[in-house]
């Protein structure tokens, strides 16, 4: 997808290394602070040499050689990671189990004919 690596915490993308950089995931409420710290957003170019910005920012240079100092940054990272996350489930409309059972149902039929 971009040529790095993913970081997870449990099912949550918090962060990705790229070209041997570490760019954790910033939302509107913590990328100021990413800016601040004088840190620089992820991109990288489609075939058409469009660039694509993923909402992730390099870690301060600073925190990479102490946990303590990456502890706060890491925080935002997960908090943002986690808002994201919610969002994307309130977007997705949720069948109901019902609706469920009769989806499920009807493949069966359809698969069951298919075989036959």
């Amino acid at each position: 997808m971009f040529g790095g690596h993913g970081l997870y915490l449990d099912d949550v993308f918090v962060a990705l290394i790229a070209d041997e950089r570490l760019y954790m995931k910033a939302d509107d409420s913590s990328r100021a602070a990413f800016e601040r710290a004088g840190c620089e957003p992820f991109a990288y170019s489609r075939k058409d040499r469009t660039a694509v910005a993923l909402g992730y920012w390099s870690a301060p240079d600073e925190a990479l050689e102490s946990p303590p100092a990456m502890a706060p940054w890491a925080r935002l990272s997960l908090a943002a990671a986690l808002k994201a996350k919610a969002a994307q489930r309130a977007a997705k409309p949720r069948q109901r189990p019902q609706r469920r059972a009769a989806a499920a149902s009807a493949l069966n039929k359809r698969t069951a004919k298919g075989r036959a």
